[in-house]
């Protein structure tokens, strides 16, 4: 998994997954661009370059690549995290997450597709005619098992298998130019957050934020990474494929739709 040669941008790339996908693909070799709200631009750690972005944003998100691909010529990897589903959980002390659809407030959908979906397809918008010009390319839009069964709230779900959606479509369009378009299931990832509730949590199967990234870089490795195209991959599945363990050494087991 070695990436000496490329170029990935990460999305999200500040906190939870999207930090740890940045810390795992410029551990691999990779020079990093993580792009983000909260990004510092000067604290970040050898071959990762933070950019602050808000993708609601489509103003600084174009910004953001014009400054990537003028300092680092093309982008070879392109992680969509970023996510803004998850802010503001409590609203009123009321916890409002798992709520009925009729009873849920609407930003929450808004925010999920404006800063989850949308952003995922502006971003790889900007990012693909690179790759189709090079004919070759990776990009991992992180999803989840919500886009197959109801885990949450609709809206939740909805925007999950939006993501899933775009990647198939995606890949239809970008097979013939050699650039390959996979969605990636994270299991239970001792994120920050995750962290601060770990006393109620069975974290027994759990993953680092960095595993997913070992993942992104197996694939990137992979000179037929393009027979996953359009593919849903599961992080712990791609570890046994390509033999590679968490941070830990530990062997995450892949989660199954029947027990997530």
């Amino acid at each position: 998994m070695t990436l000496d040669s490329q170029t990935a941008v990460v999305t999200g790339g500040t906190k939870g997954v999207g930090r740890g996908a940045a810390l795992a693909l410029a551990q691999a070799g990779a020079r990093v661009f993580a792009t983000g709200r909260t990004a510092d631009e000067s604290g970040e750690p050898g071959r990762i370059t933070a950019i602050r972005c808000d993708h609601r944003q489509d103003s600084q998100v174009d910004a953001a690549f014009a400054r990537i691909l003028r300092d680092a010529g093309a982008i070879d990897i392109l992680v969509n995290n970023v996510w803004g589903g998850y802010d503001n959980m409590m609203e009123n002390g009321q916890f409002t997450w798992p709520k009925p659809f009729w009873e849920q407030p609407l930003w929450r959908w808004d925010e999920m597709f404006q800063a989850g979906v949308r952003a995922h397809y502006r971003a790889s918008q900007l990012a693909a005619p690179g790759m189709v010009a090079r004919r070759r390319g990776l990009i991992v839009n992180i999803s989840h098992w919500a886009a197959q069964k109801h885990l949450g709230n609709v809206a939740y779900g909805v925007s999950k298998a939006a993501t899933d959606k775009l990647t198939s479509d995606m890949a239809v369009e970008l097979k013939p130019h050699g650039v390959a378009v996979v969605s990636l299931y994270p299991g239970m990832v001792r994120t920050e957050k995750v962290m601060e509730a770990a006393q109620w949590l069975d974290l027994s199967n759990s993953e680092s934020p960095e595993f997913i990234g070992r993942a992104i870089a197996a694939l990137a490795g992979d000179t037929d990474a393009l027979r996953h195209t359009g593919q849903v991959l599961v992080a712990a599945a791609v570890a046994r494929d390509y033999r590679f363990t968490d941070v830990d050494g530990k062997s995450p087991r892949p989660l199954t739709i029947a027990d997530v």
